[in-house]
């Protein structure tokens, strides 16, 4: 057992006695299913701190030989499953962190010190069976296979790193690609390849470079919808066991939304306001707003007036498909909109091809990057339309007769509320007036 071939235990073990641990160990029923098919290669991407690394550590304990991790699944969903002896502690793990060798790697190209790494644990588990140390990690892979008969599975965590942290080097992102795609397409030694990122797979030209793998992102999440947040039924449990209010949970960090599971809450920001007690921004907290920012000030038609009508409660039609999933090359505003989906700052309707903000953590972050931004005349309109709101909701027709003709000609968007129960259909909303902001020009 090592860092990169079968890393044990320790990481789930922590995982599961935590203060707060939800069950996902049922994902693992699909990875079992999926085991030597034509489907074993799966790309999961999610926003930032949405699981995707508990996931590969709860994947490593339950696959990885060398350990017993029988009682650390005890009474959890994959223990009624029917699978779950026959993989259990069973396969030869590797278990990639690509932030870490992108750190780590320095001024060296990050494959070939990925290489050196890996390939240095391979000779000490099976140096008999390679003649040199020096050998391309794919070959090494092969030999063993060829004489041992042993199939690996690959967990690759934060696989896109190399395309969100080095967006200029479009040289090293095609290396990066190229090393992936002859390490696990068509190999015989992969029983399983699942990944994980925020980006789907980044495409050149019309193709993808790792058109083997089966993507679930934030547009569609497919069969993997319940294990990328939390679900209302677990909400549930959660506010009970910690006294929390369920409806203010739900405003504040529900609202992402598949084709199954209507409400699918931000796991880390519920995970910290039940134990701390307390609503606020957590989830936000982790990264400044200047990312968000970089995306807003960007002079795509429509962008800002999309944004505000958004932040209104109203939804945006979204064409996902035209997105080159990578940081740098942005052709239309609907690849912006796609990109702040897939990081979170957006929800999706795939039914409706709409976006929208999902809660009030997200509503936050977007008026803290509109005020650093130069959006003061927008902030004051929104704030007005607030007031019109509570006028509206208080029934002072006088007030929101006055608000209505003195923001003629400007935005007026007093928002809408919904049934959390059923979304689609609002039970009370205000009539919007909407014209596009005008930059000032020195012209009439």
């Amino acid at each position: 057992m090592g860092i990169y071939l079968n890393p044990r235990n320790k990481g789930f073990r922590e995982a599961v006695s935590s203060e707060i641990y939800v069950d996902k160990t049922g994902l693992i029923a699909y990875t079992n299913r999926y085991m030597n098919t034509e489907q074993k290669y799966i790309c999961v991407s999610r926003p930032r701190r949405f699981g995707k690394s508990m996931t590969l550590k709860m994947l490593a304990a339950y696959y990885s030989r060398g350990c017993d991790s029988s009682d650390l699944f005890k009474g959890f969903r994959i223990e009624e499953n029917e699978t779950f002896r026959k993989h259990l502690n069973q396969y030869d793990v590797i278990y990639l962190n690509m932030q870490q060798f992108l750190i780590e790697a320095e001024n060296q190209d990050v494959t070939q010190y990925l290489t050196e790494e890996v390939v240095g644990e391979l000779w000490e588990e099976f140096g008999g069976l390679l003649k040199e140390r020096k050998i391309g990690l794919a070959a090494a892979f092969r030999k063993i296979y060829a004489k041992t008969d042993k199939q690996f599975i690959f967990l690759i965590d934060e696989w896109d790193c190399v395309m969100r942290e080095r967006q200029e080097s479009e040289a090293l992102q095609k290396r990066y690609l190229d090393f992936l795609r002859n390490l696990l397409k068509d190999q015989p030694y992969v029983a399983l390849a699942y990944m994980t990122g925020i980006l789907p797979v980044k495409k050149y030209g019309e193709h993808s470079a790792l058109n083997m793998f089966t993507e679930y992102s934030m547009t569609d999440q497919d069969v993997f919808e319940e294990y990328t947040g939390f679900t209302e039924e677990e909400v549930k449990e959660l506010c009970s066991r910690f006294d929390m209010d369920f409806l203010r949970t739900g405003s504040w960090y529900d609202g992402y939304v598949f084709t199954r599971f209507r409400h699918i809450y931000n796991p880390k920001s519920v995970t910290e306001s039940m134990r701390r007690r307390k609503f606020s921004s957590y989830w936000t907290s982790t990264e400044t707003y200047d990312a968000l920012k970089i995306y807003m000030d960007m002079d795509f038609d429509g962008l800002r007036e999309d944004v505000v009508r958004m932040l209104g409660g109203g939804h945006v039609k979204v064409n996902t498909l035209s997105f080159r999933n990578d940081m740098n090359n942005f052709r239309i505003k609907d690849d912006i909109l796609t990109l702040l989906i897939h990081l979170g700052y957006l929800a999706y309707d795939s039914e409706s091809e709409e976006a929208f903000i999902p809660n009030k953590e997200i509503i936050r972050e977007f008026e803290n990057a509109m005020k650093a931004g130069g959006w003061p005349e927008i902030i004051r309109v929104l704030k007005a339309s607030e007031k019109l709101l509570a006028d509206t909701s208080a029934g002072d027709g006088q007030s929101v007769a006055e608000a209505l003709e003195g923001y003629a000609g400007e935005i007026v968007l007093a928002g809408i509320n919904y049934d959390r129960d059923n979304k689609d259909k609002p039970h009370s909303c205000v009539i919007e007036k909407f014209r596009p902001p005008i930059e000032k020009s020195g012209k009439c």
